[in-house]
């Protein structure tokens, strides 16, 4: 069977994206979309239909995309991801976006998953030293895969609990931390995403509870700590901040004008 035949045959059965479809077939054969599009006479052997058929089975069963092909694009690089971490997400680009405009020479990133959060940064901060922690040691494992793909240097990795195991103080603290409700109706549409990685008790915030609270005894005067959290959790975040004496305390919105990331200095 052809290309061309092949994507029709997919589309008459399985309601997928266009896209999705032609993004499967680019990672069996290993070539480009625009190959495919150019070659959309190209047999194909048995054994890559069958495997393209079974791809297209899990994408139209709700498996997301990245875990079928194994990556995701993430601020202009290619992440490698698997079932043990979270997909990268656009919201996480804006607590990216706002860290750059700081000058850290040492950051603390936790829960780092793919480690996208803390290479992006590191490959941006050539002379900072850079420090990923995750409880997950299969996180890790993807985290330090992508590091050494994009040729990252100036960053260690260390299992922990948020900062059971951490030592020194930084300058920067960064995390995208579980902050969905347990009993949250959105779910099920991430159900394929490690649970762990996705929620926190007492509505979202225990964990981001226990980062506020022990991040001053890690950071440096005037340190910074930054956390990606819920559209719904600004008052309850900022609360947090201000009760650990945090100073100059904002919360920023995204392009939907969602409130998404909330910020604190360490008093001196």
């Amino acid at each position: 069977m052809n290309i061309k035949a092949l994507l029709h045959s997919t589309m008459s059965q399985h309601p997928i994206d266009v896209l999705d479809a032609q993004l499967l077939l680019v990672h069996i054969l290993d070539k480009n979309r625009a190959w495919l599009i150019a070659h959309d006479d190209h047999v194909l052997s048995d054994n890559q239909v069958q495997q393209y058929q079974q791809l297209t089975k899990q994408r139209a069963q709700g498996v997301p995309l990245a875990y079928l092909i194994g990556y995701k694009e993430f601020w202009g690089r290619t992440f490698k991801v698997t079932r043990d971490t979270l997909i990268p997400r656009p919201e996480t680009e804006l607590l990216i976006e706002h860290a750059l405009q700081l000058q850290p020479r040492t950051v603390l990133d936790m829960g780092t998953g793919t480690g996208i959060i803390a290479i992006t940064l590191a490959k941006a901060w050539h002379d900072c030293s850079v420090t990923a922690s995750d409880i997950s040691n299969q996180a890790l494992a993807v985290a330090r895969c992508n590091a050494e793909i994009h040729k990252v240097k100036n960053i260690h990795f260390a299992c922990s609990s948020w900062y059971t195991n951490i030592d020194g103080q930084f300058d920067l603290i960064i995390s995208n931390p579980p902050y969905i409700a347990e009993e949250d109706s959105h779910l099920q549409a991430l159900q394929y995403e490690p649970r762990k990685a996705l929620t926190a008790p007492q509505s979202g915030l225990q964990d981001i509870q226990e980062i506020i609270e022990g991040a001053s005894a890690h950071l440096n005067e005037n340190g910074w700590l930054m956390l990606e959290h819920g559209y719904d959790q600004q008052n309850s975040v900022q609360q947090l901040f201000k009760q650990m004496e945090f100073k100059a305390v904002e919360t920023i919105k995204d392009l939907a004008g969602w409130p998404r990331i909330s910020m604190g200095q360490k008093r001196i």
